[in-house]
């Protein structure tokens, strides 16, 4: 398939979400080899769904944005500010309270650090204080000892993350982001955990689902999945438009364009205008399956890469290690794919945890650069009530 048709069958499928009312506003946005391939946008983006979704219209991404931030550390890694086995203590040393002193990076990574849950009534200004949240998670106690079991880490990941990277290297994550990835792909305001306030007026107003197909119910009361999202900080569109969440640097959470996180996953495929973020070695890594088996927080079976997920949301089957990337609670998605060389962003702003707008992407472009696919079991990426 050519590049020329491939952008017209995916603005095809796009518009024909949004004119049947499935979607409100759409960007997809595919890197193939460092070249952009697919930039297709439909909808509207404001709140009065007057104003037309634009290439350069920020979309919040939920945890699609952690995918991201395991960039940035496999980044740092490569240049020596960071190392795989660096254990948090050692430059947070008040993390290394109840049972914690031998958590690493690797571990927060594979989320096996065993921190998933911040206190359960952690409000909305709390998770918007960096240092309050920091303390709260030091202060912790494991659920269990760390590198022992797999829990996905939904609202602690960018703590965990981004307080070693910045007691590690003196800037804070959110820097690291600009200075080693986005400034040199020239993308500095299209990818952010929090956006700068002069580019608020970019960002796309998130609407609350309506009709089929229904929403998840909350978890069970006193389940891991409830305690690990407390009620007062659950995703949804209203969390979604808030000033202070945009504008904080969450990390677990980000807002960005679909050409954007596409050009970041190119970048770590291989050479994008002369800028390559990873080695070939590291990028093996990153993509090489760490953990199939039990979610103890989710309660699903699962697998996990080094820092991000194998699952591609359309179904489309890839050999193991060739697919990495992260899905967000609001529908997007934005993943890269080894064998086939491209990268893959799908932003939205009706804010479900229906996938079906990146899943047909996904067949598109699987049917358009098969790669080496083929048919695996089936894994389950279950990430509900997810940040």
């Amino acid at each position: 398939m050519s590049a020329n048709n491939l952008q017209a069958r995916v603005q095809a499928a796009i518009d024909r979400m949004v004119r049947d009312g499935a979607e409100v506003g759409l960007q997809v946005a595919v890197v193939r080899h460092g070249q952009l391939v697919v930039d297709a946008v439909a909808g509207q983006r404001d709140a009065g769904r007057r104003l037309p979704v634009r290439p350069d219209t920020l979309f919040y991404a939920a945890s699609t944005a952690k995918g991201v931030a395991s960039a940035v550390a496999h980044v740092l890694v490569e240049r020596g500010v960071l190392t795989d086995d660096l254990r948090i203590a050692e430059v947070w040393p008040e993390f290394g309270a109840h049972g914690k002193r031998d958590a690493t990076l690797r571990h927060v990574l594979l989320h096996t650090v065993g921190v998933p849950a911040p206190p359960y009534d952690t409000t909305v200004e709390q998770l918007c204080d960096w240092n309050h949240m920091c303390a709260a998670l030091a202060g912790s106690e494991p659920w269990w000892v760390p590198g022992a079991r797999f829990g996905y880490h939904a609202q602690t990941f960018g703590f965990l993350l981004g307080e070693t990277v910045r007691r590690a290297s003196g800037r804070p994550l959110s820097w690291w982001l600009r200075e080693a990835v986005t400034t040199p792909l020239g993308i500095e305001d299209d990818v952010h955990f929090g956006v700068p306030e002069a580019l608020l007026v970019r960002v796309a107003h998130q609407h609350r689902p309506t009709g089929p197909p229904p929403e998840p119910g909350s978890p069970e009361p006193g389940s891991p999945a409830d305690r690990a999202v407390p009620p007062a900080i659950r995703p949804d569109a209203d969390l979604a438009n808030r000033r202070d969440v945009l504008t904080a640097d969450l990390v677990s959470t980000g807002t960005m364009t679909a050409r954007g996180a596409a050009r970041v996953y190119a970048a770590l495929l291989g050479d994008v205008e002369g800028v390559a973020l990873v080695s070939p070695a590291r990028l093996a890594a990153m993509a090489t399956l760490s953990h199939e088996g039990w979610d103890e927080v989710m309660e699903v079976p699962t697998t996990w890469t080094f820092g991000f997920s194998p699952y591609r949301p359309g179904g489309a089957s890839s050999r193991p290690g060739s697919t990495f990337g992260m899905v967000g609670s609001n529908g997007s998605a934005a993943y890269a794919d080894l064998d086939s060389g491209v990268a893959v962003a799908v932003m939205r702003n009706r804010f479900s945890q229906d996938l079906s707008a990146a899943a047909e992407i996904d067949r598109i472009v699987a049917d358009a650069f098969p790669g080496s696919a083929r048919p695996d079991k089936p894994t389950t990426d279950d990430r509900s009530n997810d940040g």
